[in-house]
């Protein structure tokens, strides 16, 4: 085990391991880029990551900046479209899907529209979030759904402003009776534990911590009355080779660090990096 790590790769590393062989994985960029990354060069090597855009089975030589980056297509199996992926996760295609949001509740919703706030509206909102995307068709239809986000009590609410993206709606069975084909979502990664769900009531509960963190700490962080399980288990740290791996699809810490390209350094030095980055992955491959 890694004896240095950050919370960054510790995410990466917990997600990653929720990935199972010969999985269909629809993923982002960001972590879940990474998590898919890495779950294919260790204990998922049939696994096969599907981006928005269209790429299908790539094996990414570098971090794409985008969901349409060429990198999506690194050496490929299909370079379709993003109409055919989305129609393939309604066919139920896919196994897992890895997503995020701006806000969460006890069933798993999730809100990524706006958030309204006192005396404001859906059509005046306190901010105006991106949208949905291909969120809600990948938490509609997936057969698992992962979510990942930083554990804030603002995020963490009793009640949506807005559902973009269905978890188990109201409670047991609503998912059902609205004709959703997917299971729903399986887990919660933050930066500090991982939530389950109860398979009789739906309901989030607090299954593992991250090391350091407590009970207590969590608990502050939700804004509902947060269901704990009777055996808390404690996320096991990333491997030396986990990080490794990271590292070198990550070269310029755009994810793992707080980076932007922007904050990248000379063009020489950049270039030296990533070529550095691309012969390292080759033996990835």
């Amino acid at each position: 085990m890694s004896q240095a790590y950050t919370t960054q790769e510790l995410m990466v590393s917990a997600c990653s391991r929720l990935i199972k062989d010969n999985e269909r994985v629809f993923i982002g960029v960001g972590i879940p880029l990474l998590a898919g990354v890495v779950a294919s060069k260790i204990h998922a090597p049939n696994s096969v990551l599907i981006y928005e855009a269209g790429g299908v089975g790539a094996i990414t030589r570098r971090l794409p900046w985008s969901i349409s980056d060429n990198a999506t297509t690194d050496n490929a199996l299909v370079a379709t479209e993003l109409w055919r992926v989305l129609g393939d996760v309604q066919r139920g295609y896919v196994d897992v899907a890895v997503i995020g949001g701006a806000q969460i509740d006890k069933y798993g919703n999730l809100n990524t529209t706006a958030i309204i706030g006192p005396g404001k509206s859906y059509q005046q909102p306190l901010t105006r979030l991106p949208g949905s995307g291909g969120a809600n068709d990948l938490a509609s239809s997936a057969k698992r759904l992962l979510i990942i986000m930083r554990l804030e009590k603002r995020k963490f609410v009793e009640k949506l402003d807005y559902i973009t993206s269905p978890g188990f709606l109201s409670g047991p069975g609503q998912r059902e009776k609205a004709g959703l084909k997917g299971g729903g979502p399986e887990a919660v990664i933050t930066n500090k534990c991982i939530f389950r769900f109860d398979s009789q009531t739906k309901e989030m509960y607090l299954a593992e911590l991250f090391p350091g963190i407590s009970v207590d700490e969590v608990k502050s962080e939700v804004g509902w009355d947060l269901k704990i399980a009777s055996q808390i288990k404690q996320v096991a740290p990333p491997t030396q080779q986990e990080i490794e791996i990271m590292h070198k699809t990550d070269p310029l810490g755009v994810v793992l660090g707080s980076k932007s390209i922007q904050e990248s350094q000379s063009f020489e030095d950049y270039y030296q990096t990533m070529k550095t980055s691309y012969e390292s992955i080759v033996l990835l491959i």
